[in-house]
Parts: structure tokens; sequence; C-alpha cells
């Protein structure tokens, strides 16, 4: 989970060596993508900045515009600290604050929550947030509309877009694989998305939306990366296959599937981990 972890080291670096390198790279990625047009079409709209990470104002497809608004962000982003292996919070009273920013990344309003819905990092890292206002009341307010969660799992080799509100930057790739069985430390994620190298990620980008450029919908949750080439170990993730055979990747980054969320959530955004088809951890 490197990219909270060097956020503040991150926020250091702009009065020293500053933040050229990255932001050059961002550019870079964009350039050598195959799909410029799809690309220019992403924007920051509907993303949020965190105190330590990125995150995104998100809805179902069958989301309703007087339904409770959610934010989602990563399980490790949470205010209370990492979730220990195992553990699942469900319905835990929040009052995290949220910047909410527009297609030019400009921050126009701020988001308050109500409670965090659920949050864990076991079998993947995500956090959701209800908020105390609606995506009705956004709109309106606004004229900012959530990101919608795709419900079918992700394709390798499509072109994606990693959108933090932290930095206000885009990363763009494409989906270069998938990894059995991801192992960080003491956390193992299941069914991850492995990015092509031109995303590379920094500190504070954890939560932002991994959004496919031709649909304009999240496909994933972007959450750590292997920074030196450890094995298995705290920001040194690493794959385990179906054979228990690991690799390490030093350098790739990676995401969490997110199209399994839309089934544990029904009408008025309300949480039912016991709902067919509903695949998260419980308590």
């Amino acid at each position: 989970m490197k990219k909270p972890l060097l956020a503040a080291l991150g926020a250091l670096m702009i009065a020293g060596t500053g933040l050229a390198a990255p932001a050059v790279a961002a550019t870079e990625t964009k350039t050598a993508t195959s799909a410029p047009a799809a690309i220019q079409a992403v924007t920051f709209a509907g993303t949020v900045s965190l105190s330590n990470c990125s995150g995104s104002v998100m809805r179902f497809p069958d989301s309703e515009d007087d339904d409770p608004a959610l934010v989602m962000s990563n399980g490790h982003c949470l205010e209370t600290g990492f979730p220990a292996a195992g553990e699942v919070i469900v319905d835990q009273a929040s009052t995290r604050t949220f910047g909410l920013l527009n297609s030019a990344g400009t921050r126009v309003a701020t988001l308050r929550a109500s409670k965090i819905a659920y949050a864990t990092m076991t079998d993947t890292d995500v956090s959701l947030y209800q908020l105390t206002t609606t995506y009705g009341a956004i709109r309106t307010a606004y004229g900012i509309s959530p990101l919608t969660l795709n419900d079918t799992h992700p394709v390798a080799g499509t072109a994606i877009t990693v959108v933090s509100g932290y930095w206000k930057r885009t990363y763009a790739c494409n989906v270069d694989g998938f990894a059995y069985r991801l192992k960080e430390g003491a956390w193992t994620w299941k069914d991850s998305v492995r990015y092509t190298s031109a995303c590379q990620t920094i500190g504070g980008t954890s939560g932002s939306p991994v959004i496919d450029n031709a649909t304009g919908n999240v496909v994933a949750v972007n959450n750590t990366g292997n920074e030196d080439g450890g094995r298995c170990t705290d920001n040194n993730p690493c794959e385990v296959d179906e054979n228990g055979t690991v690799t390490v990747r030093a350098g790739i980054n990676y995401g969490q599937e997110t199209y399994q969320i839309p089934a544990c959530f029904g009408l008025d955004s309300k949480l039912d981990l016991n709902a067919g088809g509903c695949t998260l951890p419980k308590p």
C-alpha cells in the first residue's frame, strides 16, 4: 500500500526536488496510448480528494438520483488506519470530508460522510462512504454526475486511465492482465488488475478510480505497486498463481476490481451482504 504511505513524503517533495518528474511521466503515458481521443474524454469530474488518498463519487448501474451518494476509495485509506487481515467494517459512523472536483480538477465543494458503509482489505482493498447528500443534489448544485461502476469483469488489453483527485493527475495505460492472488505483507487480494508499465502511479493515488476509456465506467480502484522488487512485503506485493508460484514484478502497479460491488447494494444505497451474487467478505 505504498500510495497513501508516500503521500506525506510526496507533499514534502514539493519544496525539494519537486513534482516535475511525476508530472512529466503522467503526460508521457497519455501520449503513449493508442486511443488519444478516448483519453481526452476522461476528466476529473466526480473524483474527490481525501486527506491522504484519492477517490470518487460513484453510483451503481441502477442507482437513482434520490439515493444517498457514495464515495469509493481504498480500505487502507480509512481515517482509522489499515483494517487488519480478515477485518470487515460495516456501517461505522464517520464525518470525513472529501473535496469534490469538476472536469478541470478544480475543487468546487466539500462533501461529508455520514458513515463508512463498507470497508476491508481482505480479498479486495476498498472503502465505501455514504454521504449526507444525494446524487441528484450534487448534480443540481454543482453540475457533476457520479462515475458508474461497471458490473462486468474487466478485460485484458482495455485502455484505462487512473484519475487521482489527490494530485489532480491522470495516468493512462492498459490492463496488462490479472493476478490470481496479490500478496502484500499481511494482506491477500483476489483477481487483481495488473497495469502495463505506463501507469507509474505515485503516493496519494490510492483509491483513484480506474476508468475504461471507451465507456467512461469504473472497472477498478487503484491500490498498490511493487516499489523496489521486494517479495510479498509491505509496499512490494507479489503475484501468486493457482499453483503457488510467486512472481515479482518490480515497478508494476495494481488495482482491485469493482464489478462485484453493485450486487451487494440495493435501494437507497443500502448494503446487503446476503444479497444474491454478493461476494464481498462479511464481518
